[in-house]
């Protein structure tokens, strides 16, 4: 009997002991051409902590009929970046945030429609803006 209990307990210690390897996953996959977290993208400069991590980067043209339309009706630069208030045509407003970029008021724009940001607080504007989308770039349409 106590043969048995003791040969019960070994089998039972070992069958524990074996399901304790964990299961083998694959790592999430990475799209392809973005960067891996915590990684700038190519050709992206390095940042020292505290620095601008946007600084020297351009804002990218938009092709045609990929956006939204809007005229400009407010346009002001500041610490890298071009903020614009667009009215589309059924006069609803909104304010984007790019790179900097030459942009002139009454301009025809056609830009990239993303989530906006509520409550975006700029303290190089001293503003705060109740909703703002930050945007890669604008098309100016002639």
């Amino acid at each position: 009997m106590k043969k048995t209990i003791l040969t019960l307990l070994t089998i039972s210690a070992l069958a524990i002991t074996g399901c304790k390897e964990k299961p083998k996953t694959e790592a999430p996959q990475q799209p392809a051409g973005m960067p891996a977290q915590g990684q700038m993208p190519p050709g992206h400069p390095a940042v020292a902590p505290g620095e601008n991590p946007h600084a020297g980067m351009k804002a990218q043209e938009i092709p045609a009929g990929v956006g939204k339309k809007a005229k400009v009706t407010q346009t002001m630069n500041a610490a890298g970046y071009t903020y614009v208030e667009a009215t589309d045509d059924k006069g609803q407003k909104t304010w984007l945030a790019l790179p900097e970029v030459k942009v002139k008021v009454g301009e025809s724009i056609e830009y990239p429609e993303t989530p906006p940001i509520t409550n975006f607080q700029s303290k190089t504007l001293n503003k705060t803006f109740d909703k703002i989308s930050f945007i890669p770039g604008i098309r100016i349409v002639k």
